[in-house]
């Protein structure tokens, strides 16, 4: 409440990525402090644990890809409350994104919009910040997931060797990796979506995984999806993870859609993608979509427009066994992960059903 009445309005009142950057820079990423805060946005309870992709995940709730896109924060998240976190996306070569402004607060609608365009410091540096943070024993208190995507300026036909090199430099250092092709930011990315590139591009990194694991487990993963393709072009994209050996499905990034929002026309039609409540309903139709092709055997972490615990058992009866927010982070600040787990352990014991796995496609 407090954040709510008090703090996010003072905040609302300056530049959406200004103000991001300086909660990240400032105040997120001091890890002591992040430490001293913990009681208070922290929950454990052995109902949320789960063991995915023989990583333990403490809680069901992570961090989306798109906060943490220089890995500044990384020894806080789990202080927060987070059950895992993912950073990025992360490009093969640095890069400085689009003009600013990028990222919009519609209000009304409780969403943002961004068009941000993968602005990262590339693979090498970012290599180098996971070494510090590794070297402090800070990098895996949680399970991290590193998102990557291609570099803007390398052609299509070239982006398996993009996606290669980022996924080679920054292998050591992920608990698991994920295919970003479906921001709408970055020109002609969402035609990696497409059966024959995606192909490639998966192809190539299960090489590469099985090349650098050697003897060890190969690292997980996942591709991420936008919430605008139809269900005949998501089966392709399933035809081709099953046919690569992929472990799992993100559903779904942001949206190019403006249907049924409030916010004024100047506002709602900037380019880029949405997120947040209006795309909870479409996110949601896909993970089942998703669950049911699948028969629950490919691992979904749904994402979306999340902003309550009912909002993430919702995904969670549909298929997904974990759970990103991004949009409902910013609107309700740092003690939504708790909140959203204590909801969940009422919720499942309303349910009678003892731990979250066993929620994970109850609802068809």
């Amino acid at each position: 409440m407090v954040y709510r009445s008090l703090i996010r309005p003072i905040l609302f009142q300056f530049d959406s990525e200004t103000i991001h950057d300086f909660v990240l820079r400032r105040i997120i990423s001091h890890h002591r402090l992040a430490r001293a805060v913990s009681p208070f946005f922290t929950f454990r309870h052995p109902g949320l644990e789960q063991t995915i992709f023989d990583l333990t995940f403490p809680n069901p709730v992570g961090l989306a890809a798109g906060f943490d896109k220089m890995a500044t924060g990384i020894p806080a998240w789990p202080s927060l409350g987070f059950g895992f976190s993912e950073i990025g996306t992360v490009t093969g070569q640095a890069q400085p994104g689009n003009d600013r402004p990028r990222l919009f607060r519609l209000k009304k609608d409780r969403a943002l919009i961004n068009r941000f365009g993968f602005n990262n410091n590339g693979a090498l540096k970012t290599a180098s910040t996971l070494q510090r943070w590794q070297e402090k024993n800070l990098l895996h208190s949680i399970p991290l997931g590193i998102n990557i995507g291609k570099t803007k300026i390398v052609d299509l036909d070239k982006a398996h060797e993009d996606y290669s090199f980022s996924f080679k430099t920054l292998w050591p250092y992920a608990d698991y990796f994920v295919v970003n092709v479906s921001s709408p930011n970055t020109p002609n990315l969402r035609q990696l979506q497409d059966k024959s590139f995606l192909t490639d591009i998966l192809k190539t990194l299960s090489a590469a995984n099985g090349e650098i694991s050697g003897a060890s487990k190969a690292k997980p993963v996942l591709v991420k999806i936008a919430p605008d393709l139809t269900f005949e072009q998501i089966d392709d994209v399933l035809d081709v993870i099953q046919q690569t050996g992929i472990n799992g499905i993100i559903a779904t990034n942001t949206t190019i859609a403006r249907e049924n929002l409030t916010s004024d026309e100047t506002l709602k039609n900037e380019q880029g993608g949405l997120s947040g409540k209006p795309l909870q309903k479409k996110s949601t139709e896909i993970i089942r979509h998703i669950y049911k092709i699948t028969r629950g055997q490919l691992a979904i972490i749904g994402v979306g427009g999340i902003f309550t615990a009912e909002d993430a058992y919702e995904k969670i009866k549909a298929g997904a066994s974990l759970v990103q927010i991004y949009t409902g982070f910013i609107y309700e600040g740092p003690s939504i992960c708790k909140k959203i787990n204590q909801g969940l352990v009422r919720l499942l014991e309303r349910d009678g059903i003892r731990n979250v796995a066993d929620a994970v496609g109850v609802k068809l």
